[in-house]
């Protein structure tokens, strides 16, 4: 059986092909500037990397030259469509709607187009490239596989706010969660390094990158997550706020003169990292940037990693003790300082970092960087949604 793993941005398309015999990519690429002049796909298959610049005014022409990527003579891995079982597609916020990932019909995408604004950057573009490949590939059996579906098991003490009862009730708002498919796929791939069952662990999964969400897994199963009704809650990220005060949000759109879309605009899009260093909200930039001298990069770094600690310290209380951590996503892949930061001071808790270890190139492979007395292992590995993705469509089917 192979899957098409579909994620779809607003302006961008990142696909994988995956030969579930094995569990291979045998391709992979990208499209940019959807809608945008100057479009272009990055093909990656047997060994080579193939890039065809040409305009891509919708998403539909973009699945349309993957799919002709994937059959050419040249770059292609596939002799014809016929060889795709499947899509699936990624999207971000389910709702209340869908509890697990589910068959693409006329009646879920209705109800998809009702609960849009649950993830307004995420979930209109999700949309958009499950109707484009609907269009191109109308008799392929497609699935929505959702990262909020990890979070369902939230017990509702947790996943709730303290608003009006019936206002839950009547319009769904409550904690949801994201990355749920990354948290799902390194809290098992944790399980089977350590050769233990998953029910046997209590582990916070941390996927730290320009999206960033902490999750306390206890036996396997989400008890929390850091992100809430969108994903603009939690940490501070690349350029959306984290967590703050709703009437700070009021403070600021009445003496800016923003409408509350405009606010909410600011919040996703230019505050977090870039808003507090007015350098970048790539993290390669602000860790430049402090080792140079720039308070503010520092200080967003500072911020970061002080409300990752926070939140490890709550999960562990949640928990009920710990037994791994797990860093993963671009930063905490590929960022030792943001990790040295996050633990640092916890030690009394029986976390203890190795600095040598951590300061170990990210290879792709799965690192213990605990030091030796460190009672809670410490692990980098790197995540794999399209895999999940790709595993949930195959069950589904």
């Amino acid at each position: 059986m192979k899957i098409l793993v579909i994620n779809a941005g607003s302006s961008s398309l990142k696909y994988q092909l995956i030969d579930m015999a094995n569990e291979q990519v045998i391709a992979k690429g990208t499209c940019e500037r959807i809608g945008i002049s100057g479009g272009k796909l990055t093909h990656k298959a047997n060994g080579k990397e193939f890039v065809v610049e040409r305009e891509l005014p919708n998403h539909t022409e973009a699945i349309s030259l993957v799919l002709g990527e994937l059959v050419d003579k040249e770059a292609g891995v596939i002799a014809s469509m016929d060889e795709i079982d499947a899509v699936g597609h990624r999207v971000v916020a389910s709702g209340e709607a869908f509890t697990q990932t589910t068959l693409v019909t006329d009646e879920t995408m209705r109800l998809m187009e009702e609960i849009k604004e649950l993830a307004p950057l995420h979930n209109p573009a999700a949309i958009l490239g499950v109707n484009a490949c609907r269009a191109v590939m109308p008799d392929k059996k497609m699935a929505l596989v959702f990262d909020t579906s990890f979070h369902q098991t939230m017990p509702d003490y947790a996943k709730l706010y303290a608003v009006d009862y019936e206002d839950y009730q009547k319009y769904k708002v409550r904690r949801y969660g994201a990355h749920g498919t990354s948290h799902k796929f390194v809290a098992g791939a944790a399980a089977e390094y350590l050769k233990k069952k998953p029910e046997e662990l209590k582990i916070i999964t941390c996927h730290l990158g320009n999206g960033s969400s902490i999750s306390a897994v206890d036996g396997g199963k989400c008890i929390d997550t850091s992100m809430g009704f969108t994903p603009l809650a939690g940490v501070p990220m690349g350029t959306r706020s984290g967590d703050i005060d709703v009437a700070a949000i009021e403070f600021l759109c009445r003496k800016k003169g923003m409408s509350m879309e405009e606010g909410l605009a600011y919040l996703n899009k230019k505050s977090g990292m870039l808003g507090i260093s007015g350098v970048s909200s790539d993290f390669r930039d602000l860790c430049k940037a402090s080792d140079e001298g720039n308070y503010r990069a520092d200080l967003a770094l500072k911020m970061f990693a002080y409300s990752c600690k926070k939140y490890v310290g709550a999960y562990m209380a949640a928990l009920g003790g710990l037994d791994v951590i797990v860093f993963t996503a671009g930063v905490g892949e590929n960022t030792p300082t943001v990790r040295a930061d996050v633990v640092s001071g916890l030690e009394q808790f029986g976390i203890v970092l190795d600095p040598e270890k951590n300061r170990l190139k990210n290879d792709g492979s799965i690192h213990d960087i605990s030091a030796e007395n460190s009672k809670v292992k410490i692990l980098i590995i790197p995540t794999n949604e399209e895999l999940v993705i790709a595993r949930e469509t195959a069950a589904l089917l």
